[in-house]
């Protein structure tokens, strides 16, 4: 289940008899903002930000932080985290997924080499919404799926209201979603990632 996209950091200035070289090092060891896979030591910083957007929505989280370890252990190649001076903003967490439609036991499983990913959460940190992250982590992700070899498609369910979101980043809906969760009702979105030349060759693979 995917979540709906939504304090500035302080900045603590360095005194005059700060050596170059250490300010060197500190640009070095903690870039700007970075953008990679994710491993079972971010697991805890992925949960509290998915605990805190979902909790207060839903009454519960997309994943539990003992599917969040699994899934970092099984396929972090299908995940991806935004960080900044070091600090997790944003994550999607995915996996491999094997049929045509998601059904109940996609929210838990990962069925490598499969030619689809369920894209089980898009999460952005709640100081760091409404500033368009979870819009641009979710293609640099696309395109990130676009790299790995066999994955056609990328599925997910949403709530209605969030529907538009993803048609903006390129998925069709495929209808109403057999998977409930606390009574709550789901769509069904798919993304085709096959034949799509200008944006492999644009994008860095």
């Amino acid at each position: 289940m995917t979540q709906q996209v939504s304090g500035s950091p302080f900045f603590k200035p360095f005194f005059l008899k700060t050596p170059v070289s250490l300010l060197r090092q500190r640009r070095h060891t903690l870039p700007a903002s970075e953008f990679r896979n994710l491993t079972p030591q971010d697991a805890i910083s992925v949960f509290e930000i998915e605990r805190e957007a979902f909790v207060s929505v839903s009454g519960e989280c997309p994943l539990t932080l003992d599917e969040v370890l699994n899934f970092l252990g099984q396929c972090p190649e299908l995940s991806l985290g935004w960080f900044e001076e070091g600090q997790l903003v944003a994550f999607i967490i995915g996996s491999g997924w094997g049929k045509e439609r998601l059904s109940q036991e996609a929210m838990t499983q990962h069925v490598p080499d499969t030619p689809a990913v369920h894209i089980h959460v898009l999460s952005v940190h709640r100081h760091c919404r409404q500033q368009g992250k979870g819009s641009i982590l979710l293609w640099r992700y696309l395109q990130y799926l676009h790299c790995i070899p066999g994955l056609r498609r990328a599925l997910l369910i949403c709530e209605e209201f969030l529907v538009p979101f993803y048609q903006k980043a390129g998925f069709k809906e495929k209808g109403p979603s057999a998977i409930s969760i606390s009574n709550m009702q789901f769509q069904e979105m798919e993304y085709t990632l096959g034949g799509q030349a200008y944006t492999r060759r644009n994008s860095g693979c």
